[in-house]
């Protein structure tokens, strides 16, 4: 059966639309109380139900039972209260439309103009070990059926999910209503709530009916029994960015309720984050939490610009930093810094007269956030205390997912290596060589990395052949090229690419070996009187 018609001419505009009704239905009740009280305030009318008429009522304030409206009182322990047409008709009305406004008139329906609802913890609820009929019990229905009709009517009613929205609510309603833009936002968060919970409950009866609910992390070597049928990734909208890697793409962020990562950062100063930071601050953390030692990575376009860790006396996230940053300062411009410790005021006054655009890290000092407020476009962003690395990572493809665990591999450690060809290195070049091959796993394929002290002095990535990578890292790294230390995420493919690094006066080299002219590639080295280890695998990088 199709709608009504909708004549133009009946349409009116409804940018700003007062609150004059709410319907207020939640399980999450922080702030419901400072939220209710400034909906009194403003002349607002209160229905709710439950336990949120309660709370409402224990307050003092004045609040309207559903059943009052419905005429129908909540039955069969609940699960029926707000599937009523008298509610539906309220939240579904079209107000635009004058058949809609007359058809309320003769029914005595009145409209709402704001619905706050958020669901039962169902989440939360089997987190905590619940399962069978009482894990059921916590999926609800009316809620989502609630949500989803005031989301949908977004051009007359507010849909509040989250107490996160609260306070821009309350201007709203003081200013004289909400905006259709507001409206707008608020529904598309209220369909990202519905989905994510439809997507745990159906997650949780998969995985009770016996079919995985999703993946868990692959190894390496997994057989195809080993990965689950079905893969699910559950999150909820947090912000909407003002756009994607263009300014003519569409963006959002969106968190997973357990995350811990770049995504539940806390930002401590500057404008707000963009979709380019978020990736290049991610690609940050990456790169510098792959080392245990004092480390700092500054990150352009998700490729680094410079790798260190700390050497030397004074303070350690300071001297990581300035050593990261002479590898490649013209890149560094512009670019996004993460160190795996505290920024220290000493640490931070090294970084503020280098424009940047993001710093991150595990926290800061109060004089060191001071200072870097100081630029006001500069973002600060402080690591949950519970961060931790993802153990799975996935890429979308046109029409899936390509799903797989994290490159974990954890063979840093020389000890495991082959020596190809040359002698048995001393311990400071060793300790360089680890360096450059933890370093290299954070440079986009095909990469090659160029270290000394424990620092990169040369980084050359993306590029479609090893050859030119090659030159790029010798040529960024200059007159450091001599007496450094080179990595390569995968084997050189021919001696071409290995012979630029040569010639520029690499004195070691460490690569994953197992191309089928290796005897090339290490006669080269043998002629240079080049030592050169094999890893026995790669660390590619796309």
């Amino acid at each position: 059966m199709s709608g009504p018609t909708h004549d133009p001419a009946l349409y009116r505009d409804r940018d700003i639309v007062p609150i004059r009704r709410a319907l207020v239905s939640v399980s999450d009740k922080a702030g419901l109380v400072v939220l209710a009280t400034a909906l009194i305030e403003s002349g607002v009318e209160i229905v709710s139900t439950g336990g949120s008429a309660k709370a409402i009522a224990e307050a003092g304030l004045p609040v309207t039972e559903v059943g009052d409206v419905t005429g129908y009182p909540e039955s069969l322990d609940g699960r029926v209260r707000t599937l009523h047409p008298v509610i539906h008709s309220g939240l579904l009305a079209d107000l635009r439309l004058e058949s809609h406004e007359k058809e309320l008139e003769s029914q005595g329906i009145a409209p709402f103009e704001l619905v706050v609802s958020n669901l039962y913890p169902f989440v939360a609820t089997i987190a905590a070990g619940v399962t069978g009929d009482a894990a059921i019990e916590q999926i609800d229905i009316g809620g989502p059926a609630m949500v989803r009709a005031s989301a949908k009517n977004h051009a007359n009613v507010a849909i509040v999910t989250s107490p996160e929205r609260y306070p821009g609510l309350i201007e709203a309603v003081r200013a004289g209503g909400t905006s259709l833009a507001q409206r707008r936002t608020l529904a598309a968060e209220a369909f990202a709530h519905t989905a994510a919970y439809d997507a745990a409950v159906a997650a949780w009866f998969a995985e009770n009916v016996g079919v995985p609910a999703s993946t868990p992390a692959v190894e390496p070597a997994a057989e195809a029994s080993e990965v689950a049928d079905t893969f699910s990734f559950e999150a909820n909208l947090k912000q909407v960015l003002r756009y994607g890697e263009n300014s003519h793409q569409a963006a959002a962020l969106y968190v997973r309720d357990n995350g811990t990562g770049i995504a539940q950062a806390e930002q401590l100063h500057g404008k707000e984050m963009s979709y380019n930071n978020f990736v290049d601050a991610d690609a940050a953390v990456r790169a510098a939490w792959d080392f245990d030692e004092p480390a700092v990575a500054i990150i352009k376009h998700a490729n680094p610009c410079g790798i260190a860790v700390a050497l030397g006396a004074g303070d350690p996230i300071r001297s990581a930093h300035e050593r990261a940053h002479a590898c490649d300062p013209v890149s560094a411009f512009g670019g996004v810094i993460a160190a795996n410790r505290t920024i220290t005021l000493e640490a931070a006054e090294s970084m503020v007269g280098i424009f940047t655009e993001v710093i991150v890290a595990p926290d800061f000092e109060p004089e060191a956030i001071e200072l870097l407020s100081s630029k006001k476009n500069l973002r600060l962003l402080r690591l949950p205390a519970d961060f931790a690395r993802e153990t799975t990572e996935f890429k979308q493809i046109s029409g899936g997912l390509l799903v797989q665990s994290v490159d974990n591999y954890e063979a840093f450690n020389s000890d495991s290596w082959t020596l190809a060809t040359g002698t048995e290195v001393d311990d400071a070049t060793r300790a360089d060589l680890e360096f450059a091959w933890r370093a290299v796993r954070s440079v986009k394929s095909n990469a090659i990395l160029l270290a000394h002290d424990g620092a990169s002095v040369g980084v050359g990535m993306g590029q479609v052949n090893r050859v030119d990578s090659c030159e790029l890292a010798v040529t960024r790294a200059g007159e450091r090229a001599a007496g450094s230390v080179a990595a390569s995420d995968a084997f050189f493919p021919f001696a071409d690419g290995l012979e630029v690094l040569l010639k520029a006066g690499v004195t070691a080299v460490v690569q994953p070996g197992g191309s089928i002219r290796d005897v090339e590639v290490i006669a080269a080295a043998s002629a240079a009187g080049v030592t050169m280890y094999f890893t026995g695998e790669r660390h590619f990088f796309h």
